[in-house]
C-alpha cells in the first residue's frame, strides 16, 4: 500500500507491506507453515510444540490444523485475549505461563521431553527465517529495487530473512531493525557485537517483548543490517492513528515499529524509495480504541 499523504510527509516514495492482511493477522504464518512443511511424515505424527506471545502461536495453530498436526502453545497468560482465543479457535492446545516468573522456553522443552514432540521456535529456526523472509522477497518483486527497508525487531525472524532476501534481490538497500525503546537489546547486541539479554521490555509492542536475539538471527542480523532503531510507545500509538486515518487499516502496535523510525529519522531518508514491513494488526478491539482515543500506551 502506499499514500499520497505519507509520502509528502515523509519526502520520499514509502512502501507498506501489509501483512496485517496475512493468514492469522501477521507475517508469522510465513515461518510456521513453512516449518511444518518441512517435517517429515513421522514427525508430524508426534505433534508440534511451539511458544509465542501471540502471533507465531496462531501461526503454528493454523499452519498445523492445515497439515493434519496436533500442536501445544505455550504463552504468557497476560497474552491479548483475542490472541489467546484465536489460537484455541485454531485447534491449538494452550499452555499459560507468567511471563515475568517463568521461562517458556523450558516449559516448552519439558512438554518435548514428555512427548517427543518437535519443538518450533517462533524466530530462531533456519526453516521459520526462511518462511519470513518470503515478505521482503514478495514486496522487491512487486516495487522493485529500494534504497532503504524497515523491519520491526523482537526475536529477530522477519528481520534476518528479510536480510536474506534483500541481500538476494535488492542488495544495495540498506535495512534497518526496530525494536522498542523499553527493549532494545537488539539494539545493544548490534552494537556491542554480542547477544545482549534483558529482562521481560515493558511496551505495548507485546509482538517484540523478546528479552534476547536468536544465535542464528543474531549472526545474519550482525553480518547484514545497516543499523537498528528503537521507537517509543507514544510513536507507535502516533503511527496506528496515522494507518488508521490515512490507509484505513488497524495495525498492532508492534507492526508500527518500522514506520515510526522512519517518521524519526525522516531527515536521512529524503528522496529515497523506502520499504515498511507491518507485521500484523492482532490488537484487541477495546485496547485499539483507548490507544486511538487517547488513553496513552
Amino acid at each position: 500500500m502506499t499514500s499520497r499523504g505519507i509520502d509528502e510527509a515523509q519526502g520520499a516514495s514509502v512502501f507498506f507491506k501489509c501483512e496485517n492482511f496475512q493468514r492469522i493477522g501477521a507475517f508469522k504464518f510465513r515461518g510456521a507453515f513453512n516449518a511444518l512443511s518441512c517435517l517429515s511424515a513421522k514427525a508430524r505424527t508426534r505433534g508440534v510444540i511451539a511458544f509465542s506471545s501471540g502471533n507465531h502461536a496462531q501461526a503454528v495453530a493454523l499452519a498445523a490444523r492445515m497439515l493434519g498436526i496436533e500442536a501445544t502453545i505455550v504463552m504468557p497468560a497476560d497474552a491479548p485475549a483475542s490472541k489467546l482465543a484465536a489460537t484455541r479457535a485454531y485447534g491449538g492446545r494452550v499452555v499459560t505461563y507468567d511471563r515475568y516468573r517463568e521461562n517458556r522456553q523450558e516449559i516448552a522443552e519439558a512438554l518435548a521431553r514428555e512427548t517427543d514432540a518437535p519443538i518450533i521456535p517462533p524466530y530462531d529456526h533456519p526453516d521459520v527465517i526462511a518462511g519470513q523472509g518470503t515478505a521482503a522477497a514478495e514486496l522487491l518483486e512487486e516495487v522493485g529495487a529500494l534504497d532503504s527497508l524497515f523491519v520491526c525487531l523482537g526475536g529477530g525472524g522477519l528481520l534476518a530473512g528479510s536480510l536474506l532476501a534483500v541481500k538476494a534481490l535488492s542488495p544495495a538497500c540498506k535495512v534497518y531493525g526496530v525494536e522498542p525503546e523499553a527493549g532494545d537489546d537488539g539494539q545493544r547486541s548490534f552494537r556491542q557485537g554480542s547477544i545482549v539479554s534483558i529482562g521481560v521490555p515493558k511496551t505495548i509492542a507485546d509482538g517484540a517483548q523478546t528479552q534476547s536475539l536468536g544465535k542464528i538471527t543474531f549472526e545474519i542480523i550482525r553480518r547484514d543490517a545497516t543499523d537498528i532503531f528503537t521507537a517509543s510507545d507514544a510513536e507507535l500509538v502516533e503511527c496506528m492513528r496515522i494507518f488508521a486515518n490515512r490507509l484505513k487499516i488497524v495495525v498492532e502496535p508492534t507492526g508500527c515499529l518500522g514506520f515510526a523510525a522512519l517518521r524519526r529519522h525522516a531527515a536521512s531518508f529524503k528522496g529515497q524509495r523506502v520499504g515498511v514491513i507491518i507485521s500484523g494488526g492482532n490488537v484487541d478491539a477495546e485496547r485499539y480504541g483507548a490507544l486511538l482515543c487517547g488513553a496513552g500506551p
